[in-house]
Formats: structure tokens, sequence, C-alpha cells
């Protein structure tokens, strides 16, 4: 897990004040993957004390603009944010309890990879949802 010391780097990288509600949401972020904003809220509140819904909005779309993380939302999910930026990555979702994991682009020929028709847009990233059913909700339902 980064240090204080390591978002503050972060922040200056990509020319963002330092403030304590952005320190708060990068280290929640970071210490929970795929936290969805009422539990970004939650623990920056823990952290902080009171700090304003709006607030934490506004720095999570800071942050996601400046590019220190990233936000996902999967179809019928609300918005998520993790901290692993930088590669094309994708996910993994249950579709009993909504749980969702990483799992890492395939390389090659990959359909994920290579469009077959770009109309003329430059390809940048690729974004593939799997679906299916966790291990813990998998057992639950064969037992």
């Amino acid at each position: 897990m980064p240090t204080t010391t390591d978002f503050e780097q972060l922040l200056r990288g990509v020319q963002l004040r330092i403030t304590r509600p952005r320190l708060a949401v990068l280290s929640a972020v970071h210490a929970n993957a795929h936290a969805d904003t009422e539990s970004v809220i939650g623990m920056v509140r823990a952290d902080l004390g009171e700090v304003s819904h709006q607030a934490v909005y506004d720095v999570l779309r800071a942050l996601t603009d400046a590019g220190l993380l990233r936000r996902i939302q999967p179809p019928g999910s609300v918005a998520r944010y993790e901290a692993r930026v930088g590669d094309n990555h994708h996910h993994v979702v249950c579709r009993s309890c909504g749980a969702i994991e990483d799992v890492d682009c395939a390389v090659g020929e990959a359909p994920c990879l290579t469009a077959s028709q770009t109309h003329g847009f430059v390809i940048e990233e690729a974004e593939v949802v799997y679906w299916g059913r966790c291990p813990d909700c998998s057992a639950a339902l064969s037992s």
C-alpha cells in the first residue's frame, strides 16, 4: 500500500494541489479496489470526519480526469473506482453478488485487442466485462 508521501508525489506529478480529501480518497481507493462512491465516502469520513458527498464526488472526478484513478461501471452496477490505471485490463463480475475482480488483457491476436473495424478511430483501450459467478456464489448454487 502506498504511503502518504507516495500519494503526495502522485498529486504533484499531475499538478494537483495536495489536500486532505484528495489524500483520503486516494488512500481509500488504493485500499479497496472497485469501491463504489458510497463506500469511498464512508472511508473518507472515517479518516477525516465530516466531508460532503459533493466534495468526494469532486475529488473522484479530479483524480479520474488526472489519470490517477479509473472509473468503471459494468452494466447494471453503480460506478466504481480503482487505482489500477495505465494498463488495458478488464473485469469479471459475479452475476449473483456483484463481486468484481481484475482480469489481465490477453496478448497477441485476442479479440479484445484488435477491432474488426475502427471506423477511423485510433483505438487506445478495449473494455471487456466477463460475467459469471464468483467461487462463493458458485459453491452456494452447487449445495
